[in-house]
């Protein structure tokens, strides 16, 4: 028998004291008496359990739980069925007296409710070895469950009842032994950021600039007044949400109506769009912020454009601005659009983009709080994993000089096609590129098919990757153009004014990369 230690039976003398312990090492009993035991000490169940969803803003309630063989949950717009049917009636009735600690703990219901369901890799005999054990004998019962590999949502539910046991005082917990539950019994090994060390979770910068591609041709067709379906205007949207704030499936489903938030400037009349997400999959709704981010202004069009189908459509401030039903639909929805635009079945999902959102900020120079505050940890370790895979200074000094043969493979650009000295001589004047980024005079470099006065952002710097260039068909210019780019670089790192993290530092790394993705593209048409 696993865990229960059996003693011969004492001598019957009247002047035989008891064991100063023998509160902890009951009498031996069959497993269904230890756990009634249990359930006579604890307080009855109440009549009614409540408990809140976020996704559906609402308080639902489970009525007579004593007596419910199935509690249905609204989670996050399904419905998560957990039958007690393949229990017998008294250890059903302590696992519900579990779901209700951990809900009173301030747990999230879909999180309760998944430890719950892992229960069925716990038999009636493992419930009560646990409970009989006794703070003094619980490692060795704890050592026989780690050896059976279960899953460890399997290992917290045992954990949440010896946390029971310890509120209630039974068997000789008390909430003293806290720190024993925490540090003493561990859970089985795993590296949940296995991904994430080798590399597989991230998408490649060919892959990342599909996604751009896909973002700016959606804002293009809304500008040229083609037809975007709703539906694909709602997936654009939660893709962007995914790749630009690396938001959960979850967050981006409960994006409200009153949580979208646009404005018009008033000099250039171009809008400006605030989202404001919650906080998700944190250990404790306490102190849980509201998350708000500012989408680029160049795509905020896909959320003027959703905005004006929601409110034609009647929405009201607490509807859905991307209209699921489901965490799952809008994961299974961003996933099956990014599948399509890279080409892969391995990546494309969520958490992907946000893996990938978060390592491009380290990689940029961000730092450990900026990072906590970009992903919406609450606390600053869990970021750490992203510096320990990131590229060093020096790394960044060399990708930023395109030097580093990891980042010279950089996007194709998505401009309309190379033009020769002859139809740039014929443009106009506005369309023809001309700068002087940094205090060094370029031009000839191609034209811009909307016209450079019309652009918001610097020539030169900002055409190179921009799909409005028309890069001149002259390898030599842009080599140039390179050369002179660099030299840029240097004296940064020289004078000690190479920050990586500077606004002017990167626009030079991403500008630099852009044009020797020009460079390249013209090598091989030769």
């Amino acid at each position: 028998m696993t865990g229960l230690r059996c003693f011969a039976p004492y001598p019957a003398r009247a002047d035989m004291e008891k064991p100063h312990n023998a509160s902890l090492f009951p009498e031996p009993s069959s497993a269904g008496d230890v756990v009634e035991r249990l359930l006579q000490a604890l307080p009855a169940l109440p009549p009614v359990i409540r408990y809140y969803d976020d996704f559906d803003d609402k308080q639902y309630s489970i009525r007579d739980p004593v007596d419910a063989i199935v509690f249905e949950l609204a989670i996050n717009g399904r419905t998560i069925r957990v039958d007690f049917t393949p229990y017998e009636r008294r250890h059903a009735l302590l696992l519900k007296h579990v779901f209700l600690y951990l809900l009173g703990q301030d747990l999230a219901v879909s999180t309760a409710a998944n430890y719950l369901i892992a229960a069925t890799h716990l038999s009636l005999r493992d419930i009560a070895d646990i409970v009989g054990a006794g703070p003094l004998e619980i490692a060795s019962v704890w050592a026989a469950l780690r050896v059976r590999e279960m899953p460890v949502s399997a290992y917290i539910l045992a954990k949440s009842l010896l946390r029971l046991l310890c509120r209630y005082r039974q068997q000789g917990w008390s909430d003293s032994y806290s720190f024993h539950i925490t540090d003493t019994l561990p859970l089985p090994a795993r590296d949940a950021y296995a991904g994430v060390h080798s590399g597989n979770v991230f998408l490649s910068v060919d892959e990342e600039a599909a996604i751009v591609r896909h973002l700016d041709g959606t804002v293009a067709a809304l500008a040229s007044l083609a037809s975007v379906s709703y539906e694909a205007l709602c997936d654009t949207g939660m893709l962007l949400c995914a790749y630009q704030f690396a938001m959960r499936p979850i967050q981006i489903a409960m994006l409200s109506m009153r949580n979208v938030r646009i404005w018009h400037d008033v000099q250039d009349g171009l809008p400006t769009v605030h989202l404001t997400f919650h906080m998700a999959k944190q250990r404790s709704k306490a102190g849980q912020r509201p998350l708000t981010r500012r989408v680029k202004r160049e795509w905020a069009p896909v959320f003027v454009a959703l905005d004006k189908w929601r409110r034609l459509g009647g929405a009201t401030g607490n509807a859905h601005f991307f209209n699921v039903q489901s965490n799952t639909e809008a994961g299974a929805r961003i996933a099956a659009l990014v599948r399509k635009l890279i080409g892969s079945d391995d990546l494309g999902s969520a958490t992907d983009l946000r893996h990938t959102a978060a390592q491009r900020l380290v990689d940029a120079g961000a730092s450990h709080e900026e990072l906590a505050e970009f992903m919406g940890h609450s606390y600053v370790q869990t970021g750490l994993v992203y510096f320990r895979t990131s590229a060093s200074h020096a790394e960044r000094v060399n990708r930023a000089l395109g030097a580093s043969d990891i980042y010279r493979r950089v996007a194709k650009i998505a401009h309309d096609r190379f033009i020769s000295s002859e139809e740039l001589s014929q443009l106009k004047g506005d369309q023809q590129i001309a700068g002087v980024p940094h205090g060094i005079p370029i031009a000839g470099i191609g034209g811009c098919t909307s016209g450079q006065p019309a652009c918001p952002y610097n020539p030169v710097t900002s055409c190179y990757g921009c799909r409005k260039f028309m890069p001149l068909h002259d390898r030599a210019m842009h080599e140039s153009v390179l050369a002179s780019m660099r030299e840029v670089v240097l004296f940064f790192a020289q004078s000690s004014r190479g920050d990586t993290r500077s606004p002017t530092y990167l626009q030079l790394q991403r500008t630099i990369a852009e044009i020797q993705a020009v460079i390249d593209e013209l090598e091989i048409e030769n």
